[in-house]
């Protein structure tokens, strides 16, 4: 994973930032730290989830996601595997337009 760092800002109920910084307190680390490991731990999770997968997949098919954002979310191998059959798709597609 890249050491480069984003600045991303977003509003938050104020009992999820206080229970975040809870967390910090406890952790002796600060809301960043929690919340960059809790965010890192639910696209790792989500990631696993197969319904998830196949809407991850149904956007790259879409041309929704590139290729690169697909990789970082289900891993390379798998990417690999979607973008062959995305490729597999676009053919028959092709071909069955030829026959119309």
């Amino acid at each position: 994973m890249s050491s480069e760092k984003k600045r991303v800002q977003f509003r938050a109920p104020h009992r999820l930032v206080d229970r975040a910084d809870a967390l910090a307190t406890v952790f002796g680390s600060d809301r960043t730290d929690v919340l960059v490991t809790a965010l890192r731990e639910y696209l790792q999770e989500a990631t696993h989830d197969d319904v998830l997968k196949q809407e991850i997949a149904a956007a790259y098919y879409d041309d929704e996601i590139t290729f690169g954002q697909l990789s970082d979310l289900v891993g390379r191998e798998e990417a690999s595997n979607f973008r062959v059959l995305k490729q597999q798709l676009e053919d028959e597609y092709a071909a069955e337009l030829a026959d119309l």
